[in-house]
């Protein structure tokens, strides 16, 4: 599932606004992104832990050429599933029913008895005659004849 999809699937919770749904997941992504780049654990229940993670400087080795090589300190994000993730990724758990968005009732406006209008008296509007159009028939297409050349052997 790419973002347009799971912003498509979440959409039915927004009253069907997908433009809703791309700004609420747009501002949950962009919160994990700055707290993880700030040096914060994101920790979801149940879901995981997203970390950033220092990585040492090591020695490393070109698989082509089989020389050892220094590779640089550098940092990464990790993500840690939790327990209960993990068990229903295995089939251990099972997963409960999906959310159903909220349906909201629309009350319908009390109609009013609206107070009765004068009718003003008009003319009857006179029709002018519509002349008709002289359609012309088309000649029947003239059959082209097709010569067949002569094979040679």
């Amino acid at each position: 599932m790419n973002k347009a999809q799971f912003i498509a699937a979440l959409a039915p919770h927004f009253n069907g606004s997908k433009k809703d749904a791309a700004h609420a997941v747009d501002v949950v992504f962009d919160t994990i992104v700055r707290n993880m780049s700030a040096g914060n654990d994101v920790m979801i229940n149940d879901f995981g832990k997203f970390k950033k993670v220092d990585r040492k400087a090591r020695m490393g080795r070109n698989p082509f050429t089989g020389e050892t090589i220094k590779i640089k300190a550098s940092k990464k994000a990790r993500f840690l599933p939790a327990k209960a993730l993990k068990e229903i990724i295995a089939g251990d758990r099972k997963l409960g029913p999906a959310p159903k968005p909220e349906v909201k009732a629309v009350a319908k406006p009390v109609a009013k008895k609206a107070a009765p209008k004068k009718a003003a008296k008009k003319a009857p509007a006179k029709k002018k005659p519509v002349a008709k159009k002289k359609v012309a028939k088309k000649a029947p297409a003239k059959k082209k004849v097709v010569k067949k050349a002569a094979k040679k052997r």
